[in-house]
């Protein structure tokens, strides 16, 4: 872990390096968990890089470069997804698709049921609950940096994340779900 008493600065060459080897996996997953789509969690990454420069961004260490870009990156994910859906749902009226999938094999069958209906129930949570939850299990976060991120106390992180698998399992609690 990069622990320094300087700052950093987006636009040194070095600092940008150090920032970016630290934050970038994390980034990464949290905007891919959220957008859903690799390359879209690449271009959202990239682009908080790119705001940070512009900005001309000064931080006083590398963990708060990161927890900076952690929450650009997860409300452009959570816009992105927001806009996706509402992409989707407007084909899906518009040309009336089915979105039953048909693959071969049973249990691959049940496999990808169950995978949407997880997603869907994920989907159903409050925004709240759901980015906490995405922090937690995707980005890998400890209860600290995700208070961090969000600007709530740790105790707050542990309690909504406590609620969001709650009212998680009972979601897919209600629904036949396959699980090897």
């Amino acid at each position: 872990m990069f622990t320094t008493t300087e700052t950093l600065r987006a636009n040194d060459d070095a600092d940008f390096k150090k920032i970016y080897a630290h934050a970038m996996p994390v980034i990464f997953k949290v905007s891919f968990r959220i957008a859903g789509n690799e390359e879209a969690a690449e271009d959202l990454c990239h682009d908080a890089l790119i705001k940070m420069t512009e900005k001309d961004m000064v931080f006083p260490s590398v963990n708060d470069a990161k927890y900076w870009l952690i929450r650009v990156v997860k409300n452009a994910s959570l816009n992105y997804a927001k806009r996706k859906g509402r992409e989707r749902r407007a084909y899906e009226r518009a040309l009336k698709e089915d979105r039953r999938q048909v693959e071969s094999g049973e249990t691959a069958l049940l496999k990808s049921d169950s995978v949407e209906r997880v997603r869907l129930a994920l989907e159903k949570l409050p925004e709240n609950l759901r980015v906490v939850l995405h922090l937690k299990e995707y980005g890998e976060l400890n209860y600290k940096e995700i208070g961090r991120v969000l600007g709530i106390t740790e105790g707050n992180v542990k309690v909504r994340v406590f609620r969001a698998r709650e009212h998680l399992s009972r979601l897919i609690g209600e629904e036949d779900v396959y699980m090897p």
